[in-house]
């Protein structure tokens, strides 16, 4: 009987402990709708949600809660990377990469990728183009904490007009409007997250009416890269949600691409209008031209096994041999005023980095691109923040439920030792990672 009350006792005191609310004490919280920082602090989580936000002076810190002192640190929701490829790791030889790592998409590239990015404080992220099964099953890993990794939504393989001989697994082609309709459907019973188109500017109007209808029945985002002026124009007529990357060309957005944009903005009944520029990849590509150093720190590669470290560092010894970008010097120089086109233009703008592109590892890749966005480009960090926070969740259709800290909402949030407001590089070093109410870091 003794045995069976201890036994009873030492339950409870379990159950106990795990309900007790963790608080998050003293630090400077940005709540991620652009609203002024709350200087010390105070976040109360209970279970996997935000309880409280707000001063020291008035939030009450509940009895027995466990708390962690933030003194020092900004405290900020957990950040969203809407642009992401799982499947790769920044190596410099896509072939070699698609030959050799394709087959272990699912087993050992995309956890890896997944872990650094949780590790570096991104709490959710949009995957774009990798098998189907992969990003099916590693989502749900994650969700079912079999694996460590952000909160993930997946478009499984895009879907595209031309698709190399080795990418055929992640790439998807489409031959006429029932071939459309036939792999929207595919991919919509999969469970996919959003729908993602290439090449749009050499589909037929047939095949675009055709994808764009089936995934509107499924209730499917719709979402493409904007690699031609043709891409944003006819994506515009057919209410795409967003658009991706920036990768049109060295000079500034055409006039006929801004037009477009303006013309969709004022319509009454326009959906609202995403883009997620992602000019840290090649910004970052023409860094490490400059100084390679930061590839040598051990943080880069944590939780990569050796060889394949080895062999990522090993494809990016020479830049000019890396393949994945053309013309990067002259691309690179209009990246800030195509981000400041897209603001002038009112679009909402998404920070999402392209990590696992050459060079862009993902332990890396998302505090780059808001370092780049406020650095190099002008943006107020507050601002950034905001686009790598709520605005992200709100694109998503979640912003209900995440992306900032705000009572009721679930409990992803990070700190960070110092001032980001005044030094975004600062979110590199991140200290504390909490999801849904779980400290992963």
């Amino acid at each position: 009987m003794r045995r069976l009350i201890a036994g009873l006792a030492g339950c409870l005191a379990a159950l106990s402990a795990q309900a007790a609310a963790l608080v998050l004490s003293g630090g400077t919280v940005i709540d991620g709708y652009g609203n002024p920082p709350i200087a010390n602090g105070v976040v109360v989580i209970d279970g996997d949600r935000i309880l409280a936000v707000g001063g020291r002076d008035v939030v009450t810190v509940p009895e027995g809660a466990e708390v962690i002192s933030t003194e020092g640190m900004t405290v900020l929701p957990g950040l969203w990377d809407m642009q992401v490829q799982l499947m790769r790791l920044g190596h410099g030889d896509r072939a070699r990469w698609n030959e050799t790592y394709g087959p272990l998409a699912e087993r050992v590239v995309m956890p890896i990728a997944a872990r650094q990015l949780l590790q570096a404080g991104v709490t959710s992220a949009r995957d774009v183009a990798a098998p189907l099964d992969a990003a099916i099953n590693v989502r749900a890993r994650i969700r079912d904490h079999l694996i460590a990794g952000p909160t993930i939504y997946v478009s499984g393989p895009v879907l595209r007009k031309l698709v190399p001989t080795d990418a055929e697994g992640w790439q998807w082609a489409v031959n006429g409007a029932a071939d459309a309709t036939t792999k929207v459907q595919r991919l919509g019973e999969a469970g996919v997250n959003y729908l993602l188109l290439a090449d749009v500017d050499m589909w037929t109007a047939e095949e675009l009416s055709a994808a764009v209808s089936e995934a509107r029945l499924r209730g499917l985002p719709v979402h493409a890269y904007a690699e031609r002026p043709g891409d944003v124009e006819r994506g515009v007529v057919l209410q795409f949600d967003g658009f991706l990357g920036t990768n049109m060309g060295v000079d500034a957005f055409p006039d006929n691409v801004i037009l477009a944009l303006h013309q969709r903005l004022m319509a009454a009944s326009a959906r609202p209008l995403s883009w997620t520029p992602a000019i840290s990849a090649l910004l970052n590509f023409e860094s490490l031209r400059d100084n390679a150093e930061p590839l040598d720190d051990p943080r880069a590669t944590d939780s990569m096994p050796s060889l394949v470290a080895a062999d990522i560092l090993g494809s990016l010894r020479n830049l000019d041999h890396v393949d994945g970008f053309e013309t990067p010097s002259a691309k690179a120089l209009s990246l800030c005023t195509k981000l400041k086109q897209l603001q002038d233009a009112k679009v909402t703008l998404l920070a999402g980095s392209d990590a696992g592109a050459p060079g862009h590892l993902h332990s890396r890749a998302t505090w780059q691109e808001i370092e780049f966005w406020v650095r190099q480009c002008g943006v107020p960090a507050l601002r950034a923040i905001e686009a790598a926070t709520h605005d992200a969740a709100t694109a998503m259709g979640v912003g209900h439920e995440v992306g900032t800290l705000a009572p009721g909402k679930i409990a992803d949030v990070i700190g960070v030792r110092g001032d980001v407001l005044r030094n975004p590089a600062l979110l590199q070093y991140v200290d504390i990672v909490i999801q849904r109410g779980r400290r992963v870091r």
